[in-house]
C-alpha cells in the first residue's frame, strides 16, 4: 500500500508542468504552441530564453528529487528509486497537461540527485561538457544517460544499474526523432554556449 501512495504522490509531482506555468505566468505564452511544442526545459530555453530555461530545468529536477525525498519523511519502507520512476512518468505523461509532457531528462536527473548526489554531479558535468562540445541538447542528454549507467556499474549498485538503465533507455526512446535529425544534420544547435 505504501508503494501505491508514494507512487501516486510522485506521479502528481512529476505532472506539474513547469514549462507551461513559467511560460504563462511570466511571459503570457503557452510554450506548447511554439517551437517543438514540448513543455520541457529545452523548448523553454529556445522560446523564452536562458532565465526561463534555467528556472524550468531546476523545477523539473526538483520534481524528481522531491519524489525520492518524500518517503523519507514518513520512514516508508519503499525503494526511493522505484518511486522516483513515477515522477518521470508524470513528467512525460502529465495529468495536468493532457498527458503531453517533456522528455524526462531533468526529472530523471532529479531522482538521482535525491538518491545519489555524486552520480548526479557526474551527470551534470558530463552533460555540460558534451553540450559545450556538440551544441546538441539531445545528444548531451543521451550521452549523459549512458554515462549514468556506466558510473552505476562502477559503483556496483544493483538498484542504480537497473534504474539508470531504464531511464537511459527511456531517454533514448524519447529522443528517437532527435537522433534522426542529428543524422540528417537538421537538429537545431544551441546558440547561447
Amino acid at each position: 500500500m505504501e508503494y501505491v501512495i508514494f507512487a501516486i504522490i510522485a506521479y502528481l509531482l512529476g505532472s506539474i508542468p513547469s514549462g507551461v506555468i513559467v511560460g504563462k505566468v511570466g511571459y503570457n505564452i503557452d510554450i506548447r504552441e511554439h517551437g517543438s511544442g514540448n513543455l520541457g526545459a529545452t523548448n523553454t530555453f529556445r522560446i523564452l530564453g536562458i532565465k526561463a530555461g534555467i528556472i524550468v530545468t531546476l523545477a523539473d529536477i526538483l520534481k524528481g528529487t522531491a519524489a525520492t525525498v518524500v518517503p523519507l519523511f514518513f520512514d516508508a519502507e519503499v525503494s526511493r528509486l522505484i518511486i522516483g520512476l513515477f515522477a518521470v512518468l508524470g513528467h512525460t505523461y502529465p495529468i495536468f497537461a493532457k498527458f503531453r509532457g517533456g522528455k524526462a531528462v531533468a526529472t530523471s536527473g532529479g531522482i538521482l540527485l535525491g538518491v545519489n548526489p555524486l552520480l548526479f554531479a557526474i551527470m551534470i558535468t558530463s552533460f555540460i561538457v558534451t553540450l559545450y562540445i556538440s551544441k546538441y541538447v539531445s545528444l548531451s542528454s543521451i550521452i549523459t544517460g549512458i554515462i549514468a549507467v556506466i558510473v552505476s556499474i562502477i559503483f556496483q549498485d544493483t538498484g542504480l544499474i537497473i534504474v539508470t538503465s531504464l531511464l537511459a533507455a527511456f531517454v533514448l526512446y524519447r529522443h528517437s526523432d532527435n537522433i534522426k535529425r542529428i543524422r540528417n544534420k537538421t537538429e537545431p544547435k544551441i546558440k547561447w554556449m
